[in-house]
């Protein structure tokens, strides 16, 4: 059994008892989160597809951790122009603990 799921922007596929790494979401550890919009939902025979979210899907999960991901490098250059800039960026995730899927 999976769904794919949208947040942030970005689709990912879901399975109970997976872990998703999704943009940083509101509430702390421990807390509740629910995704209603499933774009796809099987359970193995059967498969249905939303136009363009299935009515009355949701996925429930628990927020296991807020945090940030590891430091990625940020390097523009310029060539005949000697111009050079280095720069980082750490974006903030969540992780999420998915508990059941409800087609």
């Amino acid at each position: 059994m999976f769904a794919i799921i949208e947040t942030g922007g970005k689709q990912y596929k879901v399975e109970p008892g997976g872990k998703l790494k999704t943009e940083k979401l509101p509430g702390s550890s421990g807390d509740k989160v629910s995704f209603d919009k499933v774009l796809l939902f099987s359970d193995g025979s059967d498969v249905k597809v939303g136009v363009p979210y299935l009515e009355k899907a949701k996925v429930e999960g628990v927020v296991l951790r807020q945090a940030r991901s590891r430091k990625q490098i940020v390097f523009h250059y310029h060539s005949k122009t000697r111009k050079r800039t280095k720069n980082t960026h750490r974006q903030n995730f969540t992780e999420v603990q998915i508990e059941k899927i409800i087609a």
